[in-house]
């Protein structure tokens, strides 16, 4: 029976080799964790934007259809709404006798449009509003479009479109409404 001995000299460096390999691979996994670590970060942040815009254009709609019910809005009827801007803020605001273009409802802001800011919210860089929230890049703005008689027939129809922008111009949102103003209400909240 014959015995094999291995020398020393050929099993020099492969646990060297192994080592530094596993190495390697370790901290190529590290890093590409701290880099996912940036990107959540950066997807959280752009999320937490849009959703500032989704509420901002939210509001404003719904302002819009609180707006259509105070005083003699309705009443005054739908014009042909030149380009140009108008302060919900001072009192101002149309109903539009055509609306928006497809195409312009998806590409704010609009040639046409009431702007509305409501209280606590900043535009103002370097200036948070009064919840502490970061400024907002824009004001959120509406369209208020005359569509004719409601399909109940029981009042006149409108849609309303807004949007809002969240800290930069890239977070934008836009929401549409369609409101009905039954006949003969001018102002439900009024005592």
């Amino acid at each position: 029976m014959s015995t094999r001995t291995h020398s020393p000299a050929r099993q020099r460096g492969v646990a060297l080799v192994s080592s530094i390999m596993l190495l390697v691979i370790i901290t190529i996994l590290a890093l590409s964790l701290f880099r996912s670590f940036g990107t959540q970060e950066k997807i959280a942040g752009n999320l937490r934007e849009k959703e500032r815009a989704l509420h901002a254009a939210e509001s404003v709609q719904q302002f819009a259809e609180w707006w259509l019910l105070q005083g003699a809005n309705t009443a005054v009827g739908a014009v042909a709404c030149a380009a140009g801007t108008l302060d919900a803020n001072l009192g101002q605001g149309q109903i539009c006798n055509q609306p928006l273009p497809v195409a312009a409802v998806t590409q704010p802001p609009w040639a046409i449009q009431v702007i509305y800011r409501p209280p606590g919210m900043s535009f103002t860089p370097g200036l948070n509003g009064a919840s502490g929230d970061p400024p907002y890049w824009a004001t959120p703005d509406f369209y208020i479009a005359d569509v004719g008689l409601a399909a109940d027939g029981a009042g006149e129809a409108y849609q309303i479109d807004a949007y809002g922008y969240g800290g930069a111009a890239g977070a934008v949102a836009v929401v549409e409404s369609t409101y009905e103003v039954q006949q003969g209400v001018v102002c439900r909240s009024c005592p």
